[in-house]
């Protein structure tokens, strides 16, 4: 395969987009702010990234346009992405359907009702991270939680915004480990690498961070009073898909199997407890997969755009970059990490920051030898440290909204983020490189 020369310029749709979004995000955010609305999300991500795909073509000279299109059609129509898709699709339907049975709110009262309340903060970050590892949504859980993370607060005299942060962190866990998460399908896709693999080099670096923050968590709520808050009603069958979702997944079951035996598990268990009917069921799925639908679109639009940047040599320019300026198989590491966070900054969305960072750190994993699995996992971990911190993303803004506080005040609670951060420098720090 003949190697494209390397052209910097090819960049500009990147730009395009940053511009677009992430300048209009700032702009009715603190400039010009929408009363009762999220100024980051004026701007339309997908519309966003079709004005960045328009550019990207008038950049791609000496071609026709049906030449122009074939290109982006190879980029859409990679194996990876179309199994992405799929999954997508699927995990939509489980996470409509697990919370429309119930599952989600009798998974959380029920963990809550075992914890003891002096430790309920910690506890409840326990529960944010098995949740959203069951999930494998940090939003979904964001939204479960915060209602009760709030009601702890106010009734064992702690700080709203450490109750709060403790479930976004928690949440991030998930996110970041989960077999159903998108960031993870999306990581593991586009490096090519088993789920199991990608989890068990993940789950060596997130296990050390929530074991710092639970310590940290527990030594804080010792200073607070004792919870009185009322734990809600709960249905211990409608737990059970997730807990046997969760455990097919860690033992290796195909995700679209245990995904699609989630969604027969809760509907069963839905209409033996009453929760649902079929017609619920058939709504909740549909609105569940119409909710990964703008994800779809912005795999498809940055699949695009990446193959008609790598065309040009966009891709070529970066990776002389990043191997100009990193060094052996820890710098392409930290590389890969750095390149993945910039994107998520500029684009308040991790699984899109993977999506557009994916052939890059691929191609840097061949070149500095760093294996698939692992390359997948620093992908994971860095965006889903840069998206849990960032003010303006949907994990934070959800939980601000629905707790009634800014982003802002809950960034110092998030121990977490902070300590994975750490935990993921630090196991590159101490990888040991091929010879």
């Amino acid at each position: 395969m003949e190697k494209k020369k390397a052209n910097a310029k090819a960049l500009i749709p990147i730009l395009v987009f940053l511009i677009l979004y992430l300048g209009a995000g700032i702009y009715y955010e603190y400039l010009n702010p929408i009363e009762g609305g999220m100024g980051f999300y004026v701007m339309s991500v997908v519309v966003a990234f079709v004005v960045a795909l328009i550019v990207a073509l008038a950049q791609t000279k000496g071609k026709t346009f049906d030449e122009k299109i074939h290109i982006c059609a190879q980029g859409i129509g990679d194996d990876n992405i179309t199994i992405m898709l799929f999954i997508f699709l699927v995990a939509g339907a489980f996470s409509g359907l697990a919370s429309a049975s119930g599952g989600a709110s009798s998974t959380a009262y029920m963990l809550l009702s075992i914890i003891p309340v002096k430790f309920a903060v910690p506890g409840i970050f326990l529960i944010a991270c098995l949740i959203s590892m069951a999930m494998g949504t940090s939003c979904g859980t964001i939204t479960v939680l915060v209602p009760i993370a709030a009601a702890i607060s106010s009734t064992a005299g702690l700080d709203l915004a450490l109750c709060v942060g403790t479930v976004v962190g928690g949440a991030m866990f998930g996110d970041n480990l989960s077999f159903v998460s998108d960031t993870t399908i999306a990581a593991t896709k586009t490096q090519g690498c088993a789920m199991q693999d990608k989890f068990k080099a993940n789950f060596k670096i997130a296990l050390p961070a929530a074991l710092v923050t639970l310590i940290l968590l527990i030594v804080m709520s010792s200073k607070g009073g004792a919870a009185a808050f009322e734990v809600g009603e709960f249905n211990v069958i409608q737990t059970l898909p997730y807990f046997i979702v969760l455990i097919a997944a860690i033992a290796g079951v195909n995700v679209f199997v245990a995904l699609c035996g989630g969604v027969v598990l809760f509907l069963c268990t839905g209409l033996i407890t009453g929760s649902l009917t079929f017609s619920d069921a058939f709504s909740a799925m549909g609105s569940g997969t119409s909710g990964m639908f703008e994800t779809m679109v912005v795999a498809i639009l940055v699949a695009a755009i990446a193959a008609l940047i790598k065309e040009n040599g966009g891709f070529e320019s970066i990776l002389n970059f990043i191997t100009r300026t990193f060094k052996g198989a820890k710098g392409g590491m930290f590389g890969v990490g750095l390149l993945v966070m910039l994107m998520d900054i500029a684009t308040a969305n991790n699984t899109v920051a993977i999506v557009i960072s994916g052939p890059i750190a691929k191609d840097l994993s061949k070149d500095y030898g760093i294996e698939a699995k692992q390359t997948a996992s620093l992908l994971d971990t860095f965006s889903c440290v840069a998206q849990g911190l960032i003010p303006y993303g949907a994990q934070l803004l959800i939980a601000s909204g629905i707790a009634g506080i800014s982003s802002l005040e809950i960034m110092p609670f998030l121990f977490y983020q902070f300590a994975l951060l750490v935990a993921v420098c630090v196991s590159i720090i101490v990888y040991k490189e091929k010879k």
